[in-house]
């Protein structure tokens, strides 16, 4: 069965090379600019996995963490930040994220953790 994958993240560039890294691997994908459309996919098409940009403009990716964690409990997400603030990535993986990458990102790094986090445990 196909693992579907929600990418968030307000950067264009970054949401079009990890659909297509992740494509290519057989994930099927969603795109997300901001929290209000990643929770409108959550809602309506529970991903395996998300990729969750913690600086995104409007809502914050804690605050989207959160408010996915409200839908889906279970729901496993990897989260993707510009910016090395300890204090915002501690409280993301406090809230169940499973791991972290900073920008710029190794796209091998990110499809191995993709592989390792949608494989059935």
């Amino acid at each position: 069965m196909q693992e579907n994958i929600l990418i968030v993240d307000d950067q264009f560039g970054i949401r079009i090379l990890l659909n297509e890294v992740l494509q290519k691997e057989g994930y099927q994908t969603y795109q997300a600019a901001n929290g209000v459309q990643a929770l409108d996919i959550v809602k309506k098409n529970p991903p395996d996995l998300v990729l969750l940009d913690m600086k995104i403009p409007g809502m914050d990716g804690i605050e989207i963490l959160k408010r996915m964690k409200v839908i889906e409990p279970d729901i496993r997400v990897i989260i993707m930040t510009a910016y090395g603030e300890l204090d915002m990535i501690q409280e993301a993986m406090d809230l169940g994220a499973l791991t972290h990458f900073a920008k710029p990102f190794d796209i091998d790094d990110i499809r191995a953790a993709v592989k390792k986090y949608t494989q059935p445990v």
